[in-house]
């Protein structure tokens, strides 16, 4: 028998099938229940508006999927968030005494939440203290810091600011809204870099095995570092995106944020143990937990039974995903 006919005649393989396209099936299956469930889900307006939510949720998702994967985490991106606008709002608010434009005040907050990032990452790196209760801290912290410094009152009035932020928030290109553009780029680059450039590759050694890592080499405090540099900043831009489309920056903003996205990327397949997870996969993981979400609000569903409907949702997800593999 040659090995073509072998070959033909070997039995289809469900289990590798579902390992490949399990999550996109699980999506299209959950988008096709909700459709049959409420006639407005399948609208252009209501996708582009799922889209729209879940791009807040996505770039912050796309830090945590970096700190999870050398076997971190890092709790304090919503607190960042919140505090690293506030002080960017106010300082382009005052634009006249400060001289802050809204590009200036973009990068104002990256460097906020770079900082915040760094810290965790010395945190964590050289003074040896658990990823859990370092980013622990830094969430009270920066969330305490941003309520300090507004006195617990929102910065409003962004119209007036800057069309820069605004445009970020709320413009559209070809139709297209500018968070999801800003978004889809933003997981190209990851991509690019976990999958097509070294140091990315180095992440996931890392998160294999860091001690052969460093055996082998590596740069493993720089590592660690940048990822958690990187989740900083990109919660930051997370919220630049979310004042500009609220036209305000609010002390609070960014509530259960790193809930979110640790829901996304562990619903996405990143494994806690390190080393494996895909930008794909937390991609469709945003997608899920954001069309979640929208269905639910569609079918009015009150909202303490929505968090348990989503924790339902959630539990199933993995439970499936760790049967299958």
């Amino acid at each position: 028998m040659t090995a073509q006919a072998v070959e033909e005649k070997r039995p289809f393989d469900w289990r590798t099938f579902f390992q490949s396209y399990g999550l996109l099936l699980s999506l299209l299956l959950l988008c096709g229940i909700i459709s049959l469930a409420s006639d407005r889900f399948l609208t252009v307006d209501n996708l582009r508006n799922v889209l729209r939510q879940a791009s807040i949720n996505g770039i912050i998702s796309i830090g945590m999927m970096m700190v999870i994967l050398i076997r971190g985490l890092d709790l304090s991106v919503g607190s960042v968030l919140a505090f690293a606008t506030v002080v960017a709002a106010d300082l382009l608010s005052r634009g006249e005494v400060t001289g802050v434009t809204p590009l200036g005040a973009i990068g104002i907050a990256g460097l906020v939440g770079g900082t915040a990032g760094m810290i965790n990452g010395i945190l964590v790196t050289w003074i040896k203290i658990p990823p859990f209760i370092a980013t622990l801290g830094m969430m009270t912290f920066a969330r305490g810091a941003a309520l300090q410094y507004t006195n617990g009152q929102p910065i409003t009035g962004m119209a007036e600011l800057g069309e820069g932020i605004r445009f970020l928030g709320s413009a559209e290109l070809n139709g297209i809204p500018v968070p999801i553009l800003a978004a889809g780029i933003l997981y190209i680059l990851a991509y690019v870099l976990l999958n097509h450039v070294p140091f990315g590759r180095y992440i996931y050694a890392m998160g294999n095995n860091e001690e052969a890592a460093y055996l082998s080499g590596l740069p493993v405090k720089r590592i660690k570092m940048f990822v958690y540099i990187v989740s900083g900043a990109l919660a930051a831009f997370a919220g630049i995106i979310l004042m500009g489309r609220l036209n305000s920056a609010q002390p609070t903003a960014g509530a259960l944020s790193e809930f979110d996205a640790i829901a996304a990327v562990v619903v996405g397949g990143t494994s806690f143990s390190g080393g494996e997870g895909t930008v794909s996969g937390t991609l469709i993981g945003v997608l899920i937990i954001a069309v979640l979400n929208n269905g639910l609000n569609l079918l009015e569903i009150p909202s303490f039974y929505q968090d348990i409907a989503s924790g339902v949702v959630i539990a199933l997800a993995l439970l499936l995903y760790r049967a299958i593999r």
